[in-house]
């Protein structure tokens, strides 16, 4: 085995980094100014026991522990079951989150079925819509097969500082600089999924879908100044 494999298997090196992660997260959202708008509806169903489905792009996810409070609810994020994917899990782990791993080698059907066994339960279920691997701003189905086998409200969320850190990702994942004036949007998407749909209606949710998380991404980017895409 390589050394190179050896340090990104390494148990101590991953929890060092993921630490380091979070405590960074966490001193640039204490150091920075943000703005919070439109997060009261879902909050108010969280805390009255209602799981909600949080939808958010990718390149935003590194926040998402500040779009939900886990004080009024618990919440399981959806995150890839590789290497850099479990990393993103655990550290959202060190904010209150669970998490259940995607694998390619897991049929959607069990997949869905372990989701929907946590809302039952309660929990709200957080996703990033074109994740793990993208193609970026590309709304998967997933949300939608939740929405309509559960019946659970979806929340469209998204984050944007005037100061950014991007990483060379296939999103361009991003981090907020510290001292920095920043944005977090929510909105509820309030479309209804139907329990049966064709083809051709799913494929129009998905891009309505698609066009919500667009929009409320866009607008924290022009509440804070950044150019659009």
């Amino acid at each position: 085995m390589s050394l190179r494999k050896r340090i990104a298997d390494s148990a101590w090196f991953n929890d060092s980094l993921e630490g380091a992660f979070a405590a960074y997260i966490r001193f640039a959202h204490r150091t920075s100014t943000w703005q919070r708008i439109g997060f009261e509806p879902m909050e108010d169903a969280v805390r009255a026991g209602e799981p909600v489905i949080m939808a958010l792009w990718h390149q935003r996810l590194m926040m998402a522990p500040f779009m939900f409070d886990t004080s009024l609810g618990p919440i399981c994020s959806l995150t890839s079951s590789a290497r850099a994917g479990s990393a993103v899990g655990r550290m959202l782990g060190r904010f209150g989150f669970d998490t259940v791993p995607m694998s390619s080698h897991k049929r959607h059907v069990a997949l869905s079925r372990i989701v929907l066994g946590k809302m039952r339960d309660g929990v709200s279920i957080g996703i990033a819509t074109d994740g793990p691997r993208g193609p970026a701003r590309i709304a998967s189905t997933v949300p939608l097969v939740w929405a309509r086998a559960s019946g659970k409200r979806v929340f469209v969320v998204a984050y944007a500082a005037n100061r950014q850190i991007s990483f060379p990702t296939w999103d361009r994942i991003t981090l907020p600089a510290p001292w920095s004036r920043g944005v977090l949007i929510c909105r509820e998407w309030d479309e209804t999924v139907p329990r049966k749909s064709t083809d051709a209606e799913t494929e129009a949710l998905r891009l309505k879908l698609e066009a919500a998380l667009n929009d409320v991404t866009d607008a924290a980017d022009r509440a804070v100044g950044r150019p659009l895409p």
